[in-house]
């Protein structure tokens, strides 16, 4: 290896990719904080019944049916990202949704056009699975490809400082809207607002990323395919070769999305219907929650590059084992002191996957496959798992009776998540798999080529 095989990345563009990628992750939670907080009151407008319980479950099932076509999304997306480019196909799935959230924002209620009013709120919501399906995938992937080894947990983390920050603007919007209108005002027009936002942030987050050139490690990847002429990777091929990868990440993604979907769009629902407590409080606790979960998540990046992406992710797994059941009894005590702490012990666990896995999940594949291969296996999850969380646990809740449900659920997904992450390498510092290594200055690319410090994870390529 010499200095001409490392990659150099500026400061300056690093910070821009990680921006661009990080406010088009914010505006696809920005939905989801939307269509969670809001789920009450969609429930009244879409799905007219008597019954409330029943009304929330409707609403969360339209939630839940964009799922089903993430993966479809992911295979589209992630083959057009492996053999086109990161970035043109980041503006893409930006484009489609943002157009298909701002739609939600104009479809008339159940009462003006009967039911073609749920028809086309689950046909706005299956194109924003569709494109949701290459956004995550995308996003965690520009990131990973841009950064520098050493820093590859911090820069991601900001991604889902992202997250944080478009679901407490989505939330935050609501509760504002819900603390100044009346509630005929809000079930007649205030809830389209947020949703018609939409459109001005999709327009944004567009320009950002059609600014940005493709990611450094794609680049390379693309020179060398060009240089040999070589076949690029096919589906079967990423099936055949790199399953046990993929069940990996399947594994990973399951406990780090049910926790999330738990704790920030069932809980506040919980609170209310279930445990009675004022819709408005339960919503300023949540959004309290994922403010202090903010700088946490960055301090958890650092974390993830110092100490390593294994031990952060075993031990949210391990707590959430041994917590769920106190958190739940805490939640269900009616003291808003109490709640807060219950929900603040889940979000520390949450932040210990929020902060590391979208430095782990790219690094788990190789730069050929690894826009397919994590969307493949990210929407496969969530779609199975993380994304029928909210709807799974309210039926539960309304079967069985047991308020504790969602503790024994948590406690299921980190049991699958501490097992998977047994068997995963660690990447910290690493180059990621397939592509060169990637430092920020000459000095450190210098040092880099006299040292015996490892250049790859894995001692041999798959077969």
């Amino acid at each position: 290896m010499t200095i001409d095989d490392v990659i150099l990345v500026e400061r300056s563009t690093l910070n821009r990719a990680v921006g661009a990628a990080a406010l088009g992750n914010a505006m696809e939670w920005f939905d989801f904080g939307v269509y969670g907080y809001l789920a009450i009151t969609l429930g009244h407008v879409f799905f007219p019944t008597g019954n409330p319980a029943a009304q929330l479950i409707a609403t969360f099932a339209t939630f839940t049916a964009a799922f089903l076509v993430r993966p479809l999304g992911g295979v589209v997306f992630g083959s057009l990202g492996d053999r086109y480019g990161r970035h043109k196909v980041l503006a893409a799935t930006m484009i489609m949704m943002a157009a298909a959230t701002f739609a939600i924002g104009l479809i008339p209620a159940y009462t003006q056009i009967g039911i073609g009013a749920p028809l086309l709120l689950l046909a706005a919501r299956l194109v924003q699975g569709f494109s949701t399906g290459g956004e995550y995938g995308g996003a965690a992937t520009f990131i990973a490809e841009y950064s520098t080894d050493r820093r590859r947990g911090q820069m991601g983390s900001w991604l889902e400082f992202g997250t944080l920050g478009g679901y407490i603007a989505g939330a935050g919007t609501v509760t504002a809207l819900q603390m100044s209108l009346t509630p005929a005002d809000m079930l007649a027009w205030g809830w389209r607002i947020p949703f018609l936002v939409a459109g001005p942030l999709g327009l944004l987050g567009l320009y950002m990323r059609l600014k940005l050139e493709e990611t450094p490690a794609f680049q390379a990847y693309t020179q060398e395919v060009d240089r040999r002429e070589i076949d690029r990777p096919s589906l079967r091929n990423l099936f055949q070769v790199h399953r046990n990868q993929l069940l990996k990440c399947m594994g990973l993604v399951l406990v780090f999305n049910v926790t999330d979907y738990m704790l920030l769009t069932y809980m506040p629902n919980y609170l209310t219907v279930t445990m009675g407590y004022a819709q408005s409080k339960g919503l300023l606790l949540i959004i309290l929650v994922m403010v202090v979960m903010m700088p946490l998540n960055v301090v958890g990046g650092l974390f993830s590059d110092r100490i390593g992406r294994r031990p952060m992710i075993i031990g949210a797994c391990a707590a959430l084992i041994v917590l769920s059941v106190p958190c739940m009894m805490l939640i269900g005590t009616g003291n808003d002191g109490l709640i807060f702490l219950g929900l603040m012990l889940l979000g520390i666990a949450l932040v210990c996957f929020t902060s590391s896995m979208p430095a782990t999940l790219p690094a788990l594949f190789y730069t050929p496959v690894r826009y397919s291969a994590l969307s493949i296996a990210f929407n496969i999850s969530v779609s199975l798992f993380g994304g029928t969380t909210p709807l799974v646990t309210a039926w539960l809740v309304a079967k069985t009776g047991d308020p504790l449900v969602p503790a024994y659920y948590l406690m299921g997904a980190a049991t699958i998540g501490l097992i998977t992450m047994l068997t995963v390498k660690e990447t910290a510092g690493m180059p990621l798999r397939g592509s060169p290594p990637a430092v920020e200055t000459n000095r450190e690319a210098a040092a880099l080529v006299k040292s015996d410090d490892p250049v790859t994870v894995d001692s041999a390529l798959p077969a």
